[in-house]
């Protein structure tokens, strides 16, 4: 109980000190103010580096936990294998990724392969390749005498077995998503992302989707636009509207085509049984593949290393913050020194004066750790105002770290303590004799 009234004191006289002394604790503050925006500009923004990374590796790779299960070669009993397998289940969707053609049928298109539109007016010469998963290669169906040149836009059409955004949190830009609760339609409803948007903005194409081996081609309905990640245009569609215009398994059969099963971290029975359907319909257990997402492991131990290059220079930062209010302390004890006597006189402890002193440079810590995390909580809040363009949607989504926070409030207290202590010492080792000099 006594120490409580000691602390109460303590923190009574500092703040009458500090309403005393306006001007002097205002100009300490200002370099302690540098020195706590620095260590929590870095923290921030090394947190803010770090969620972004994570939600681009996100977009390609999945959510941390994630099983992923690649299935090599092009045999269109595996697709149909995965499918059955993995129907109606929540905690898994499989994805059977081929070429298609949206456009005039039989014609060159206009991005051959697949490539993106960023650079087709950069590219010498046009050559058909094939990318995917295991990298690009020349279509070898592409020999021979070749095709006129028309209106048609090659993508990459990933069919799903689900929502796959509970694996890879796709960012809706424009229109919606495709709905896996309705019933399918016969004309497909596909989603297109950012790449192949800008193709389609950019050139007007017939409304006729072709697929390898297709009985024949529907007309596509585009329903939305997603942020995929992608270098490549890649449109999404519900597999149960795919088949019925492809016999099952024959987007899986088609050139470039790969099939990925994704897996949420319980669903090791799910996993273990498809390995050994897809085995036993025929596929080498070495073209099954199986890997766990592990995103935030591996972008923490990239970034550890320069969060710490820049926190070692914020805190040299810091430290002038700290001289600065140890020259104030003990300017401040200086003065005081006939009052602090007078105190020890009347029976006042050594441990209270120096908490009188520390509690006045703990508060000007806290308050300018205070200040500092506001300054810099509003300057992102300003983020997207002031970048404009292609900055403002980056800042958009981001809120302030609570990590950010909880590092000012520690740099405010450390450089308090550290700039209060010295002088504190010597406002409790004031003799009681020097009262007569008064």
């Amino acid at each position: 109980m006594g120490m409580s009234g000691r602390l109460r004191s303590a923190l009574i006289i500092g703040g009458q000190g500090i309403r005393a002394r306006k001007l002097r604790t205002f100009l300490s503050m200002i370099s302690l103010f540098l020195g706590v925006l620095a260590v929590v500009i870095v923290q921030a923004g090394s947190e803010i580096v770090q969620r972004a990374s994570i939600a681009d590796i996100e977009l390609q790779s999945g959510k941390d936990g994630t099983h992923q299960m690649y299935v090599g070669g092009q045999d269109p009993g595996a697709l149909t294998t995965a499918l059955d397998t993995v129907r109606d289940r929540p905690d898994a969707v499989a994805l059977s990724s081929g070429k298609a053609v949206i456009g005039e049928p039989n014609v060159t298109p206009i991005n051959p392969g697949g490539s993106s539109f960023d650079n087709l007016g950069s590219r010498p010469g046009r050559v058909d390749v094939i990318c995917d998963q295991t990298g690009c290669y020349p279509d070898p169906s592409s020999q021979g005498a070749p095709k006129p040149n028309g209106k048609a836009i090659e993508l990459r059409l990933n069919a799903m077995t689900g929502d796959v955004r509970q694996f890879k949190p796709y960012r809706q830009e424009s229109g919606q998503w495709l709905d896996f609760a309705s019933a399918p339609s016969l004309a497909p409803r596909i989603v297109l992302n950012k790449k192949a948007a800008v193709g389609f903005a950019r050139y007007q194409v017939p409304a006729q989707l072709h697929i390898d081996g297709g009985t024949s081609d529907p007309t596509p309905q585009i329903v939305g636009v997603v942020d995929d990640g992608s270098y490549q245009p890649e449109a999404y569609v519900r597999v149960d509207e795919l088949t019925n215009w492809l016999p099952a398994g024959g987007l899986g059969s088609s050139r470039g085509s790969s099939l990925q099963v994704l897996m949420s971290p319980g669903a090791a029975d799910l996993e273990q049984t498809l390995r050994a359907r897809l085995v036993a319909a025929g596929m080498k257990a070495e073209q099954i593949n199986i890997n766990v997402v592990q995103s935030k492991q591996r972008i923490e131990s990239q970034l550890a290393l320069m969060r710490w290059i820049f926190l070692g220079m914020a805190a040299l930062v810091l430290l002038i913050g700290v001289a600065g209010i140890l020259n104030v302390g003990l300017a401040t004890v200086g003065e005081r020194v006939e009052e602090f006597a007078l105190r020890r006189a009347v029976g006042t402890p050594r441990m209270l004066l120096a908490g009188i002193v520390l509690a006045e440079t703990l508060l000007t810590g806290l308050i300018t750790a205070a200040a500092a995390i506001g300054a810099s909580a509003l300057a992102l809040r300003a983020a997207p105002t002031l970048a404009g363009g292609r900055g403002a949607s980056y800042f958009q989504d981001l809120t302030f770290p609570w990590q950010a926070g909880v590092a000012g409030v520690i740099a405010g207290l450390v450089a308090g303590l550290l700039g209060g202590a010295i002088p504190a010492i010597r406002a409790a080792r004031i003799p009681i004799a020097t009262v007569m000099r008064a």
